[in-house]
């Protein structure tokens, strides 16, 4: 039986005409893309037997989620990923909706990663990754010209929790560092930072211009489930950390300044993944052309609260500037 593209909500590709198309420089986007499954019951699930259930297939993946949303809010954004074949004309034309420039490796061998995204009755979500081709992403897949050119290079966490991606992901750092390109990090999952270890991790990533973990990702790799603390401390790694805190907003604290909270608006969550990445490029976006962490963070909160409204990670159609 033939395969079936993931689908979801209907994302028209916007025309030429509407924001930028893509193309070399602005923020460049290294890391997954990813087929997600949403999954939210109807009811309480009965084991053994049939649960009725709300089931969405959309494209997803950390990274790819933030290259659309960047691209949605109108910022020249190039993403760097690897696919399976079957799926390489579906994401290719599914970032450029966004005025994506999209540059998808097809693996010979592995297919798209899968995501399964378990949503409860509160919004949030449990997941089971299978990440499969973005785990043979290598340096080679990034043209250093493509760096060279990038106002930001902008990698997430999952880039450095195995092996042979983390080699790429340090490599592309490297080359970013020597071509003068800041970098962005984004830890991504508490889960995976405790497996590889928190130390590791900021020793991997230390020097880079942004970091954005959550409250849980802050504790592990600081210590202190105190965000205000937590975003002092992770200054000694990084020139600026935004600790997100989902509904009550993030704390900003950057090199040699005061930490300081930034609140949002709470509202009621659909579906809370990729809050984060939306958060992160809402962020990106207006640090592109203002370097004012509290005004950006501002920004972020505000495309966040457009990503938990909806079921699924990515900008729709309907979403203002789509």
């Amino acid at each position: 039986m033939a395969r079936s593209r993931p689908r979801g909500p209907v994302v028209a590709p916007r025309s030429a005409d509407v924001g930028p198309t893509g193309g070399p420089g602005g923020v460049l986007v290294v890391g997954d893309v990813i087929n997600d499954i949403l999954v939210r019951p109807l009811a309480g699930v009965t084991a053994d037997s049939d649960t009725r259930a709300e089931i969405v297939r959309s494209p997803g993946g950390s990274a790819a989620n933030q290259a659309c949303w960047l691209g949605r809010l109108g910022n020249q954004v190039t993403f760097v990923g690897r696919v399976g074949a079957f799926d390489h004309a579906f994401h290719t034309d599914f970032l450029a909706g966004f005025g994506v420039h999209a540059r998808l490796t097809v693996d010979p061998s592995a297919e798209t990663g899968t995501i399964v995204v378990m949503v409860d009755p509160e919004g949030r979500r449990t997941m089971l990754v299978d990440r499969a081709a973005n785990l043979n992403l290598t340096a080679d897949d990034v043209p250093a010209e493509l760096i060279g050119a990038a106002s930001m290079l902008h990698l997430t966490g999952y880039s450095y929790f195995e092996l042979g991606v983390r080699g790429a992901a340090m490599t592309l750092t490297d080359r970013a560092r020597a071509l003068g390109t800041p970098v962005s990090v984004d830890p991504s999952s508490v889960a995976f930072l405790r497996e590889v270890g928190p130390d590791q991790f900021l020793r991997w990533t230390a020097g880079a211009q942004l970091c954005f973990p959550n409250r849980d990702e802050a504790e592990a790799l600081t210590g202190t489930s105190d965000p205000m603390l937590g975003a002092a401390r992770l200054t000694e790694h990084y020139g600026t950390a935004v600790v997100t805190l989902d509904g009550d907003g993030c704390v900003v604290a950057s090199a040699g300044s005061d930490p300081v909270h930034v609140p949002a608006d709470r509202v009621p969550a659909v579906d809370t993944t990729g809050a984060g990445d939306a958060f992160c490029a809402g962020f990106l976006d207006h640090w592109s052309r203002e370097q004012e962490p509290v005004a950006a963070a501002r920004a972020g909160a505000r495309v966040a609260r457009e990503a938990v409204a909806k079921m699924g990670a990515r900008p729709s159609a309907t979403d203002p500037g789509a």
